[in-house]
């Protein structure tokens, strides 16, 4: 390779201010809703839709649950009742 032709590349590469160009790393406004449709429409077709047997168990599982923990909350609503009226002392007559 010669010398001329070389820093003729060299030169040329250096000459004036450098073009604006858009950022690579951040896409614009509209593009980037586009990514996002793309992305929700790919998550959906991964979805799996279960059958009805599926269905009718899960709900009465969570149905279940949701009993057992009304349980439990109610036992603990009168059982801290209780307490709170027997440190209070529950039986104060106002007269007025």
């Amino acid at each position: 390779m010669s010398e001329a032709l070389v820093t003729e590349t060299a030169a040329s590469s250096s000459k004036g201010p450098a073009k604006k160009t858009a950022k690579p790393g951040k896409p614009g406004f509209f593009s980037r809703i586009a990514i996002f449709l793309r992305q929700v429409i790919g998550e959906l077709k991964k979805v799996v839709t279960p059958t009805r047997k599926e269905l009718i168990n899960m709900t009465l599982v969570v149905l279940v649950f949701v009993v057992i923990v009304m349980g439990i909350v109610t036992v603990l609503d009168l059982g801290f009742g209780k307490a709170v009226l027997w440190i209070f002392g529950g039986n104060i007559n106002v007269e007025q």
